[in-house]
């Protein structure tokens, strides 16, 4: 479902493929995320994606009264500590998004899918 907030001049409508996009910019800019995952359900394969594909890592939802939830698929580095990583994500994508958006973010879900070694 698309957000939209209602202004003095019109309408503006949301795309939740916008937020994924911008979202998942920001979450690759933070300490620890290698990138965002691909899970195919059918396999049980998880592959790590192209900067150009990240929105597949993501999926965002917003509900009628402009309250956004985010799940992430993520691939975090090998030797550092994931309550970390996440704490870092979820704050950076919660104030960033909202600034961003002018919606609040409600909920931010994290799957860790793998870890690689970085060189």
């Amino acid at each position: 479902m698309k957000g939209s907030m209602s202004t003095d001049l019109g309408i503006i409508s949301v795309n939740p493929e916008v937020i994924a996009k911008y979202a998942g910019t920001v979450a690759v800019e933070c300490f620890g995320i290698v990138g965002m995952a691909a899970v195919n359900m059918k396999d049980g394969l998880v592959r790590l994606l192209k900067k150009d594909s990240l929105t597949h890592g993501i999926q965002v939802s917003i509900s009628d009264d402009n309250r956004i939830t985010i799940d992430f698929h993520v691939i975090v580095s090998y030797g550092v500590s994931i309550s970390a990583v996440t704490d870092n994500l979820i704050s950076n994508v919660k104030y960033r998004v909202e600034e961003f958006s002018g919606m609040p973010v409600d909920k931010i879900n994290i799957y860790i899918e793998g870890v690689r070694v970085i060189d």
